[in-house]
């Protein structure tokens, strides 16, 4: 795995400022998680998308308002991204306890470790002390988001250019071991492509093939293309690494995911797939140390960014 900087986060950042800062967080993501398992997946994508454009500054949360167009009318995110009531009333409560201290940044970065752990999957130290941004990057976003349609090259270029490796890449593609897609990510796969082409052995091109004939039930060649599918059919709840069982067996949802076991078990990202399902603990393990590398894509300090008042909105624009 390559190397990494904190960026100057810390993981006592509000021991002195705001105490109770994860315990609030945590409070308010388990509720929500409870009502609505989904939710945690959603959670936790709110931060990649929020990493990938900008650095992980909270500009995903930004709407529309005086020079600033939001990144939610990017194509990955709009009908999409979801969950932002939630970092809304997350704030307000914090707002309440520890005014203009607690980033939104933060608030993410947190929030996505909380939804991790409260459906099975490992817990890490968050390193806090971001800023927000005070602008956001449509054109960036459409740009930055890795695609479902991504072959294995874009992939490892696309995490390159943000400082991570196939490690990386690997483990973090792992996240969606829960949650759902819509059919419209992955249709062209089921109409458009021959599934035969990464296999020669038989027994897997079937299973492939009635793989493919499932979600086309699901998923009809004109029409229902907001229709959700889960990315793991069988523990979409679970953090765990069945994705990569599903990989190895041909039942990867996304073109994006089946890229990465594209070569044989010698290949360096395919052996971390195979490496993944063989032991959930190397997965979580490799899983931690990525998403706080992730976590610190040029993150804002110090005097750079601010803490937001609202999540949504800049303070100047309050003035």
């Amino acid at each position: 795995m390559g190397s990494w900087s904190d960026g100057g986060l810390s993981p006592h950042y509000y021991k002195e400022t705001c105490p109770l800062a994860e315990h609030i967080i945590r409070q308010n993501v388990e509720a929500v998680v409870y009502r609505d398992p989904r939710m945690a997946a959603s959670l936790l994508r709110l931060h990649f998308h929020d990493c990938f454009v900008l650095g992980c500054d909270a500009s995903v949360l930004l709407d529309d308002a005086d020079g600033i167009v939001s990144e939610k009318n990017a194509v990955p995110n709009l009908n999409s991204l979801r969950g932002f009531e939630v970092i809304d009333s997350i704030k307000a409560v914090l707002e309440e306890a520890c005014p203009l201290t607690v980033s939104c940044a933060d608030i993410l970065a947190i929030v996505a470790r909380d939804a991790v752990h409260l459906r099975g999957g490992p817990t890490w130290e968050v390193y806090s002390g971001r800023k927000d941004s005070l602008t956001a990057s449509l054109s960036e976003a459409n740009k930055r988001i890795p695609a479902p349609n991504f072959t294995l090259d874009m992939l490892i270029s696309n995490f390159h250019d943000q400082g991570l490796d196939i490690v990386d890449l690997v483990s973090l593609s792992g996240s969606h071991t829960i949650g759902r897609s819509r059919c419209v990510s992955f249709k062209g796969r089921l109409y458009g492509q021959d599934p035969i082409e990464p296999f020669e052995e038989h027994d897997l091109y079937h299973r492939y093939s009635e793989f493919f004939s499932s979600l086309r039930s699901a998923c009809p060649p004109s029409g229902g293309d907001d229709t959700l599918v889960p990315l793991d059919l069988k523990t979409s709840r679970r953090f765990d690494n069945r994705y990569f069982h599903n990989l190895v067996r041909g039942n990867a949802l996304l073109q994006s995911d089946d890229e990465l076991v594209a070569g044989y078990e010698d290949d360096g990202v395919a052996s971390l797939v195979w490496a993944y399902a063989r032991d959930q603990e190397l997965f979580f393990r490799h899983y931690r140390n990525s998403i706080v590398k992730m976590g610190s894509i040029n993150v804002l300090t110090g005097e750079q960014g601010e803490v937001r008042h609202h999540c949504r909105y800049v303070n100047a624009y309050y003035h």
